[in-house]
């Protein structure tokens, strides 16, 4: 039995809250169970200098934790007067998923900027970013096509992400933290909503595991992210 009292196979519960920010030319907030995730997105007519010329446009990300997101209180990073390796890691992560679903000849040269605030944590915030953040840059796209900026939309496909690993020693999707801090193996699993998988992290935390239990979590993922595209593309209407 998951702490949770969910299925195996069963999302926490899920909403996409869109216009969050009056002035992000898309913005959400998320909530992915107890994960809460604004995220915004930002235009600029800029690039950055190693593709400065090239017709190509740019989505990059920024990540960060609010001090009582966790259950003690954590110092702020621009105290410590830089980031942690865990923060860059996942910023980097979110950046690179997001962009793997993007023309970047048709967004044409100019930057979007997505920026993943978590207010409170509860297990999946990196995952939580990419669901919510795939949905800010949907809101600025549209407005960068409504004005005719953009004339063919530059987003190939919906971006999501979910965790899954073995709990118990059964596969379980969409980890919490009580499962995400017992779990014998976790994994995080970003695919575009057409099919195609763009990232996997999977490690063992206390067991190793097998090929056929890769493709059961591999399985789950694809029914969990399929769930969090239809989420996304109704809350981007």
């Amino acid at each position: 039995m998951r702490p949770s009292g969910r299925k195996l196979s069963e999302m926490r519960g899920v909403s996409i809250e869109t216009g969050i920010s009056k002035h992000a030319e898309g913005s959400c907030m998320i909530r992915m169970g107890d994960t809460h995730v604004l995220c915004t997105a930002t235009i600029e007519d800029r690039v950055p200098p190693f593709i400065k010329g090239s017709g190509l446009g740019w989505v990059t990300a920024e990540y960060g934790m609010l001090p009582r997101s966790t259950t003690s209180r954590m110092r702020r990073e621009s105290a410590a007067g830089k980031q942690q390796g865990r923060t860059v890691e996942i910023q980097r992560l979110i950046g690179r998923s997001l962009r793997a679903g993007v023309d970047r000849v048709a967004l044409g040269e100019r930057q979007i900027t997505v920026d993943c605030d978590v207010i409170q944590a509860d297990g999946g915030t990196r995952c939580a970013s990419i669901t919510g953040g795939w949905v800010a840059l949907r809101l600025a796209v549209n407005a960068l096509m409504k004005a005719g900026d953009v004339t063919s939309d530059p987003l190939i496909s919906p971006v999501a992400a979910v965790s899954c690993g073995m709990y118990a020693g059964q596969p379980v999707l969409d980890l919490d933290y009580p499962e995400d801090s017992e779990a014998g193996v976790d994994g995080n699993f970003i695919m575009r909503g057409d099919g195609q998988l763009i990232e996997v992290q999977m490690s063992a935390e206390g067991a190793t595991f097998s090929r056929d239990q890769m493709t059961q979590l591999l399985d789950l993922a694809d029914v969990g992210v399929q769930e969090l595209v239809a989420l996304q593309l109704k809350a981007s209407e």
